[in-house]
């Protein structure tokens, strides 16, 4: 087996983060506002059969997984799902593998080494380290991250963790967090929305060791969430005063920043259009 840094996958500066997949037409119309990429989240099947719609429906626009859990997606059907998509579309699809939660998994058995093992199999099956990247909030799966894939895909974070492991991990690796937004001035309506999504979070140990790695206190990370917590890892208020917010990330040193858009399906595309101006989007056709 070798480990090596790979080169960095281009999915230009914004993207979009999805809880399931959207329709092939709302992808189309992601590319067409200008975002570079649609991450697909949900722990979504091995077979990976929702990608090839959303590819056929765009030019451009990559496709990503947010991530793929290790436990429940085996790593052979995974491999196999990759080459499939990749012969169909070279070059646009990227594979995000992660770890799950302890609360969430029946035997979470020294998952580093599961990871490890994953890794592992997904070499055998000749699936490029280039074309995949790890969910990664802590310095040992971030450093694993570098090695074994092309980076990370931190989720659920702040620019302040960005800039962490930036640091940590160097220039040449690939930094993609997530971070999600309420399209709203109402600041307690918006809080709400949020508080709403964070809340299953506050119930995950890797999350809330990662916010309190970041000088959140228990108060904060207590349910139902402080507003100082919520007011970080959700973005509110102005599409101008959101994108500056996503544009955070950029500046601590993320390539790319995936938009994670609260609110209900019915808000994704309106709040999508409202940002793309503010966060400097290209539109395209």
């Amino acid at each position: 087996m070798t480990e090596s840094v790979s080169l960095k996958p281009d999915l230009g500066r914004v993207g979009v983060w999805t809880f399931g997949a959207p329709t092939p037409e709302q992808a189309a119309e992601i590319e067409k506002l200008g975002y570079g990429a649609l991450w697909v989240g949900g722990s979504p099947a091995g077979d990976l059969n929702f990608v090839e719609p959303l590819l056929e429906a765009t030019e451009s626009l990559q496709v990503a997984t947010g991530i793929v859990n290790v436990w429940t997606a085996e790593a052979g059907e995974v491999a196999e799902s990759y080459h499939r998509v990749e012969d169909a579309h070279p070059g646009r699809f990227l594979l995000g593998v992660g770890i799950g939660h302890p609360e969430h998994t029946e035997e979470y058995r020294k998952p580093y080494d599961v990871l490890v093992e994953y890794l592992d199999a997904l070499d055998a099956a000749k699936v490029p380290t280039s074309r995949r990247v790890l969910a990664a909030l802590g310095h040992k799966v971030l450093e694993l991250s570098a090695r074994r894939s092309a980076g990370a895909h931190p989720y659920l974070t702040t620019p302040e963790h960005t800039g962490q492991a930036r640091n940590l991990l160097g220039n040449t690796v690939f930094l993609a967090p997530e971070h999600k937004v309420v399209l709203s001035t109402d600041v307690e309506q918006a809080r709400k929305v949020g508080r709403d999504t964070v809340d299953f979070y506050l119930n995950l140990s890797n999350y809330v060791n990662n916010w309190k790695r970041l000088g959140f206190t228990d108060d904060d990370v207590n349910k139902p969430g402080s507003d100082k917590l919520i007011d970080a890892v959700v973005a509110h208020g102005t599409a101008e005063a959101i994108a500056a917010r996503l544009t955070e990330h950029l500046d601590a040193g993320a390539d790319h920043v995936a938009v994670q858009v609260l609110g209900g399906e019915d808000a994704l595309l309106p709040t999508l259009s409202e940002l793309a101006g503010p966060l400097g989007l290209t539109p395209r056709g």
